[in-house]
């Protein structure tokens, strides 16, 4: 009788350890629900109280030549966001804002279209339209030399068919109004509001 009872308690045993373990497979087996993506945040320009009326990436083209804006953040020169932009890179900032850009430039113009000793002209154009305070690029002394830097933008130059996806510094002291870019090349120029005037 007693042997009976402990294989009874024995058999129960291992019924329940092996339901235990299908239902630990099952759940292993189970399918995760997939993770939702992040936005990717390509601007703060409403936090300084400018509502675009266009969504970024914009691109501007001339003569062959393209400016896509990619990302754009504003930031307190002060702040420690930009500083430390500032001192990785050697900027010289004197503006109340410090600029940090994502962009990409391509050439499909039949030349070469550069922009550094040889060539001073700029190819392109922000501006939040102040006219009184330009806005203007600023070197990176640590990149300078290192020509189409994909870090901080100093000199560059591309054949026709390059691109280039880099990121710019800018130096600002006006007013933040509205928001367009520009590029010019040769004869040919393009412009793009970003941000409409508030009349």
């Amino acid at each position: 009788m007693k042997k009976t009872m402990i294989k009874a308690a024995l058999a129960g045993s291992m019924l329940f350890s092996l339901v235990l373990g299908q239902v630990a497979v099952t759940n292993a087996a189970a399918p995760k629900p997939a993770a939702t993506a992040a936005p990717v945040v390509r601007d703060n320009l409403s936090s300084y109280g400018l509502k675009k009326d266009i969504e970024l990436p914009v691109t501007v083209t001339a003569g062959g030549f393209s400016y896509t804006l990619e990302k754009i953040m504003i930031m307190e020169t002060k702040s420690a966001a930009a500083q430390a932009l500032i001192k990785k890179y050697g900027y010289w900032v004197d503006g109340k804002y410090f600029i940090w850009t994502k962009i990409t430039i391509a050439n499909k113009s039949g030349n070469i279209v550069e922009q550094n000793a040889n060539n001073l002209s700029d190819k392109w154009r922000i501006s939040f339209g102040d006219s009184s305070h330009l806005m203007l690029p600023i070197t990176p002394v640590n990149t300078l030399g290192i020509s189409n830097s994909k870090e901080a933008l100093a000199d560059w130059g591309l054949k026709s068919g390059e691109k280039l996806s880099t990121y710019q510094g800018f130096s600002y002291d006006g007013e933040l109004k509205y928001l367009y870019i520009g590029a010019k090349y040769k004869n040919f120029s393009e412009y793009k509001d970003i941000v409409l005037k508030v009349k």
